[in-house]
């Protein structure tokens, strides 16, 4: 297993990080401090991955890695190029932060993989040929209860943490789906709108097409709000107690590609 470092960032723009929609820290600007080390999937893969049941998560995935910035993607194996996803179009410092996909499927061959892409829409999926990326696994997923106003984290069948969330208002909801965390972002002030930490999500917002001056991107991050945690208080975005979002970044450990189930 490698590390990854993820490090400041100068422009956070995440769909539901206040629940107005001029927030009041909207731009973030570099202060050189580097965010703790973001660990890479691990390369020795799992067996297959199915595709996520509708009532229990796998407690295992499968991630893929980019070998370079932009990855070409198909619509089946040995099939018609539909699109390309490029790092700098999708990441917030594209030069720093691997391109990183959650794997769907594989094909039989074992030299395509099929991938939820960090694209509109939500859901969109493609096929990916195994020499351009990486493959490696992790046994880590996020579980997010929209009802109930939770989020839990699984490292395999054991729960290593658990914490009462806001998510997005009923004008500006929190879309359900499967997602992954594809860039871990640290504003310069822990005591902003996002907390000491933000993960960005590879899913949008349903309702707004741009947030504070960016794609309005769905993430999981801190807040200056703590009220707020346990309502319907965000433009999309789950927040998380600063604590909570600490021990998740510094002690549990996260890495790119790791699934995020919303319910």
């Amino acid at each position: 297993m490698h590390a990854v470092a993820a490090v400041v960032v100068t422009v956070l723009a995440l769909a539901g990080c206040t629940g107005d929609s001029s927030p009041d820290e909207s731009e973030v600007v570099a202060s050189g401090t580097p965010v703790p080390e973001v660990s890479a999937p691990d390369s020795s893969r799992s067996p297959e991955v199915d595709e996520a049941p509708s009532v229990a998560a796998p407690t295992s995935a499968i991630v893929a890695t980019a070998t370079d910035s932009s990855v070409d993607v198909y619509d089946a194996p040995d099939g018609n190029l539909v699109s390309t996803v490029a790092a700098e179009d999708v990441l917030t410092v594209p030069d720093q932060t691997p391109l990183t996909f959650l794997v769907q499927d594989e094909d039989a061959s074992g030299e395509w993989v099929q991938v939820h892409l960090p694209i509109r829409p939500n859901g969109s999926t493609g096929w990916i040929s195994v020499d351009s990326v990486t493959l490696g696994s992790t046994t880590m997923r996020i579980e997010i209860d929209l009802d109930d106003f939770e989020l839990t984290v699984h490292d395999g069948e054991d729960v290593v943490l658990e914490s009462a969330v806001g998510v997005g208002r009923a004008d500006r909801p929190t879309p359900g789906g499967v997602y992954y965390i594809r860039e871990l972002l640290q504003p310069p002030n822990p005591d902003g709108v996002y907390g000491p930490y933000a993960y960005g999500l590879s899913g949008y917002s349903p309702v707004l097409d741009s947030f504070a001056g960016g794609d309005a991107v769905i993430g999981i991050h801190g807040t200056d709000e703590p009220d707020s945690i346990g309502t319907l208080a965000s433009s999309g975005c789950i927040r998380l107690p600063n604590d909570a979002i600490t021990e998740l970044v510094t002690e549990v450990g996260l890495p790119l590609g790791t699934p995020v189930y919303v319910s």
